[in-house]
């Protein structure tokens, strides 16, 4: 029986990150996955595919150079599901290659196969060889689960893998259908959603929330929510999808509670994950996981209740993204073998690779709100700088907010091209404790993009001066002899 002093269950972004952590730190460890390749759901299924699907349809579809040449422009005139595959296929092969020579030069074994635990500190890791089952056991000091998730399948959605799909078979087999129909309006949803009506397939989007993407800010998901049904997508919101039926020719049609049906060629089901904690055998290690498969931990250490076993990435829930979860990976790693890390005191940046992308860092306007701030915001639309216009962008804004007193910056919210990377300059400002001024008083190149955060930052500063401006000019009204315990003084505040 193998002895390590770290085993890493899931070889995704949380796990790699903590086990060549961990190797850093002079330990043995071992990765365990039942894929044949590393890389876990962001490289297989999730993250790495989803974002290329994107960049190929874009590329493909000619959707950049359209604000010049119209909306009838296409880079290629028929895009089949070989175009899609090809790329996707690529960048697998990439992303695969890369991982595994980190591995192997930090000295991470690899063990291919299910893990589940047979008690707190061992493990039995099971795969096919030969025709044959074959079980290694292996103990371990520390364990790390970083299994991630699989897609949630209720009993009343008829998946049959060909027009019912969830998002691991789409992305899998991915093909351009005639028309399609997403079942979830999250981030999966919104982006497969958008991705496809920028390849001029006929999109109809439900969700049973009223409406989307609520953790985003309100004012730049009203701004989505019109590019989209400009471009034609069909949004059925506070929708419940009761039941699928099949017309006579094999086309599922989603039946709503409400009584509303949508027909399609292909139905997308993205309406959530679970973690992917089923097979570990849980009990034998003295843990239980939620409803949705989840762990819960202490999110300082990233400890479960059994103090040496860990858990990060999708598997622990909210934020689930791979940004996020590489991070978590690293900190619980350096915890488990009494390494300084710090995880918790940074604001993370928020990504959706719809088209347009979002992202976001910081409060959102109905958030500061919430927390009682004084605070104003300042927007700049990509249309009116120069370097949106070179590139043909008829959309997108940058909106910050910022502490009316301090002037801190409190959040920055966009959506246009671009927007994943833009964001890291606010991201920096803001976990910086800067204000406002950085962005009035400093120079950036011309023409970019970036240069959206002066416009915004000068918005904002012209709304305080004119405000100022007007409260002097108020109390410039207001009579010397009037007494301050007068009504008219008492009820100006």
């Amino acid at each position: 029986m193998a002895h390590y002093e770290f085993v890493v269950l899931g070889s995704g972004p949380a796990g790699r990150r903590a086990a060549i952590q961990a190797a850093k730190l002079g330990k043995s460890v071992l990765v365990v996955d039942d894929r044949a390749k590393v890389g876990g759901v962001s490289v297989h299924t999730g993250t790495i595919p989803s974002k290329t699907l994107r960049e190929t349809a874009l590329n493909l579809s000619g959707w950049r150079e359209r604000g010049f040449y119209g909306r009838s422009y296409r880079a290629k005139q028929h895009i089949g599901s070989e175009d899609l595959a090809q790329r996707m296929s690529k960048t697998f092969d990439y992303e695969v290659s890369v991982l595994e020579h980190q591995f192997a030069r930090n000295g991470v074994a690899i063990a291919v196969g299910k893990g589940r635990f047979t008690s707190p500190h061992a493990l039995v890791i099971a795969r096919e060889q030969d025709g044959a089952q074959v079980e290694e056991h292996v103990t371990a000091d520390k364990v790390l689960i970083a299994v991630g998730t699989v897609p949630y399948h209720p009993p009343n959605i008829p998946f049959n893998g060909t027009s019912v799909v969830d998002s691991d078979d789409f992305i899998l087999h991915p093909r351009v259908p005639r028309s399609l129909t997403v079942v979830g309006g999250g981030v999966i949803g919104v982006e497969y959603a958008t991705i496809f009506s920028a390849l001029d397939v006929p999109v109809t989007l439900i969700d049973h929330r009223p409406e989307l993407l609520e953790f985003l800010d309100r004012e730049v998901i009203d701004h989505l929510v019109y590019l989209m049904r400009d471009r034609g997508i069909a949004l059925r919101l506070n929708g419940e999808v009761e039941r699928i039926r099949f017309a006579a020719n094999g086309a599922p049609i989603c039946v709503l509670a409400d009584g509303r049906q949508v027909s399609s060629e292909l139905v997308l089901f993205t309406a959530g994950r679970v973690g992917a904690t089923a097979t570990l055998d849980l009990a034998a290690a003295g843990l239980e996981a939620d409803s949705r498969g989840r762990l819960a931990v202490d999110r300082a250490s990233f400890q479960t209740s059994q103090p040496h076993i860990y858990a990060a990435g999708d598997v622990i829930g909210f934020p689930s993204l791979a940004s996020t979860s590489m991070e978590q990976g690293r900190a619980a790693a350096c915890h488990a073998f009494g390494a300084p890390a710090a995880c918790d005191d940074q604001r993370p940046p928020y990504g959706v690779y719809a088209v347009p992308e979002l992202s976001c860092v910081g409060l959102s306007e109905q958030e500061a709100r919430a927390k009682g701030y004084s605070y104003e915001c300042g927007v700049a639309r990509f249309r009116e700088t120069s370097r949106g216009h070179i590139m043909g962008m008829d959309n997108g804004i940058l909106k910050m907010i910022c502490d009316r007193e301090t002037r801190k910056l409190l959040g920055v919210h966009i959506i246009g091209e671009g927007a994943s990377e833009l964001i890291h300059i606010g991201q920096a400002v803001l976990n910086l404790g800067g204000t406002i001024d950085y962005f009035v008083e400093n120079s950036f190149n011309y023409p970019t993009l970036a240069e959206g955060y002066k416009v915004a930052a000068l918005d904002i500063w012209n709304r305080l001066q004119a405000q100022s401006a007007q409260v002097v000019a108020l109390h410039a009204e207001i009579p010397a002899a009037v007494p301050p315990e007068s009504p008219r003084i008492a009820g100006a505040g």
